[in-house]
């Protein structure tokens, strides 16, 4: 049998082997003694030249914006701050988290080849080239708007898919999605858990997400790899994700192993991935190499792990073009998710696209995002001290809790199961439409369970 860890084959594609070997090998500058700040370091992904200090001050802040959240920031080192921490709306992008789970759907297009595939391992090739294609928006360097709690997220007019996601819990924070189209259905439960380190931050995707293709009834799991972004405070931020993706099929046994290499000197290894799809026995089929921010290819190989001979590399997926000097770093996709272009009908009004501070920040206006943000933090922590006083416990609306506890690298996880309410709820609008046109940016925002706090 060979071995599960591409490490241990020899020959041309075994160089990959050395992809986990690496971590720690980035190329740091300290700007200890230059700023006046201990422990922190720089680190320049392209390697480069230029000085520590000029590096350091080639942030997103300004130097009195950087000292204050600094200091502010200190006492939080080495702690989770995913829902701990009120920051600056500079730092965002016009977006909710609810929104950046949609990004995924992008390419969903590789769905729907996996359901079609006759080939069980090419049906790994592109589910796991989906899962991937994602990473290319995730180097956006912004944060998105935390969900308030009953917010919701809904898209239609891309490629076939209905897609709805609910932020279910506030204290964890914990969204939940749904995506269904003729081919495939995609459900996630999501808490984000991080680890502050003063000027990085690491961020584990502690959730479930589980794929169902429709014709053979398949189901896959996928667990991604950390996340870390680089000079949250000084130099020009970045992201890397060092580590394993694995994508099982919970219904062959058949699996697809990934490497994503960290971020060596001068740059090198940044974005390249490489890894195998191996049978249900742990025999490698196929070997995967590519970078997530350009595309994937796949070739057949031998149990050795070494290219089948009259083969050659065939893409599975290219990342598509992208706007030139777009100040969020958007893809295309992310502005069509951002607009109502795929909204539906009768958007509910807790859609994140409605989010008052969303849309003042988009129009760059940050002193009144920065107001609308505070405004709906103190309206939610309201509704908690009444819903606590009344003695009433928050229900989503179309997610239900369930009792089972999916185990994670980065701890368990409560799960949420999608409850078929959307899929009722949107079919009943449908079918009712008068085909009365409704300016939707006339609806106000309102996840709120009280309609009139004074009033409860």
């Amino acid at each position: 049998m060979a071995p599960n860890d591409p490490k241990q084959s020899g020959g041309f594609f075994s160089s990959i082997a050395n992809s986990l070997s690496n971590f720690g090998s980035a190329m740091t500058k300290s700007v200890n003694g230059l700023l006046g700040y201990e422990g922190l370091e720089v680190v320049n992904p392209e390697g480069g030249t230029e000085d520590a200090e000029e590096e350091a001050r080639r942030g997103r802040w300004k130097q009195e914006e950087r000292d204050s959240y600094w200091k502010m920031m200190q006492k939080y080192i080495g702690s989770d701050v995913t829902s701990m921490v009120t920051l600056p709306v500079l730092i965002f992008e016009p977006m909710s988290m609810l929104q950046k789970m949609v990004e995924l759907m992008e390419y969903s297009y590789l769905l729907d080849l996996a359901d079609e595939c006759e080939d069980p391992y090419m049906r790994m090739v592109y589910t796991t080239s989906w899962a991937i294609s994602v990473y290319y928006a995730y180097q956006r360097t912004w944060k998105p708007f935390n969900p308030i709690l009953g917010e919701t997220y809904e898209m239609v007019n891309h490629g076939g898919i209905t897609f709805i996601a609910e932020q279910v819990s506030h204290h964890p924070p914990m969204s939940a999605g749904h995506a269904e189209n003729e081919h495939f259905i995609y459900d996630i439960s999501s808490k984000v858990k991080t680890k502050f380190l003063g000027n990085s931050i690491d961020i584990y995707p502690l959730g479930r997400t589980r794929v169902t293709l429709k014709r053979d009834g398949v189901v896959l799991d996928l667990v991604p790899p950390p996340t870390k972004v680089n000079n949250l405070i000084f130099g020009r931020t970045w992201v890397d994700s060092p580590g394993e993706m694995v994508m099982t099929n919970l219904t062959t046994g058949d699996k697809a192993v990934l490497y994503f290499q960290p971020c060596g000197w001068f740059g090198a290894g940044r974005y390249e991935i490489d890894g195998y799809v191996y049978n249900a026995a742990e025999e490698p089929k196929i070997l995967m190499t590519g970078k997530w921010n350009e595309s994937m290819s796949y070739q057949p190989c031998d149990s050795e792990g070494e290219p089948l001979p009259g083969t050659e590399l065939k893409e599975a997926w290219k990342v598509a073009d992208a706007p030139k000097n777009d100040k969020f770093q958007y893809t295309y996709f992310a502005h069509k998710i951002n607009s109502f272009d795929t909204a539906p009908q009768k958007l509910l009004a807790s859609d994140s696209r409605l989010r008052p501070d969303r849309y003042a920040l988009e129009q760059g206006d940050l002193t009144k995002a920065g107001l609308e943000k505070s405004s709906m933090e103190e309206r939610q922590r309201a509704e908690k001290k009444n819903r606590e006083e009344k003695g009433h416990k928050f229900t989503p609306k179309w997610f239900d809790v369930t009792n089972e506890v999916a185990t994670t690298p980065w701890g368990d996880l409560e799960v949420y199961q999608y409850n078929g309410k959307y899929t009722q709820h949107r079919a009943a609008i449908d079918s009712s439409s008068s085909g009365e046109e409704i300016d939707v940016r006339s609806i106000e925002f309102n996840p709120w369970q009280y309609e009139d706090l004074a009033a409860n």
